[in-house]
């Protein structure tokens, strides 16, 4: 399980990276690219030589379909944020408002996984996207809403991976 979610976490925080910089274009989205794909291999490529046999193991199926379950739920409210913010002429609120719904995902999933450490990520992606709401309501550019939110939720991210790894090996 520590695998999988740090490779959850490695690969989610690659497109928030990308998400947040791609505004930016040419060399900044090349280079943020090629660091985010070394962040992301690095973490993957530890976990999988760090953590214990175990944490790999396949989850149940009814612990899998609560999974989707809430997964599904998450999309779907990403897709009426992408939807009613594009509408309403407000595109520069999706990456702010669909922080705090992926954010908020992880409180279920803390529960479904039995792993009340899912709470931290969660919480830190949810401010994060709160705090792109505040800075574009205080007049910060969408380029600065998107920077924020995406470098934001990458570093949580793969903050989280890292501690998931460094918890995995002390009690390995």
């Amino acid at each position: 399980m520590i695998r999988a979610g740090v490779g959850f976490h490695a690969f989610f925080g690659l497109g928030w990276l990308l998400a947040g910089l791609g505004h930016f274009g040419g060399a900044v989205t090349g280079a943020a690219g090629l660091l985010g794909v070394v962040v992301a291999l690095a973490l993957v490529l530890v976990a999988r030589s760090r953590s214990p046999e175990a944490a790999g193991g396949v989850s149940p199926p009814s612990r899998r379909r609560r999974f989707r379950q809430v997964n599904a739920v998450q999309w779907v409210l990403v897709a009426v944020v992408a939807t009613g913010c594009g509408a309403g002429g407000v595109p520069e609120l999706i990456m702010p408002l669909v922080a705090v719904v992926v954010g908020l995902h992880f409180l279920p999933l803390a529960g479904v996984f039995g792993d009340p450490r899912l709470v931290v990520p969660g919480a830190a992606l949810a401010v994060v996207g709160v705090a792109g709401l505040l800075a574009r309501a205080a007049d910060a550019s969408p380029g600065a809403v998107s920077t924020l939110v995406g470098v934001g939720c990458a570093l949580a991210l793969w903050s989280t991976a890292a501690w998931f790894i460094a918890g995995a090996r002390g009690a390995g």
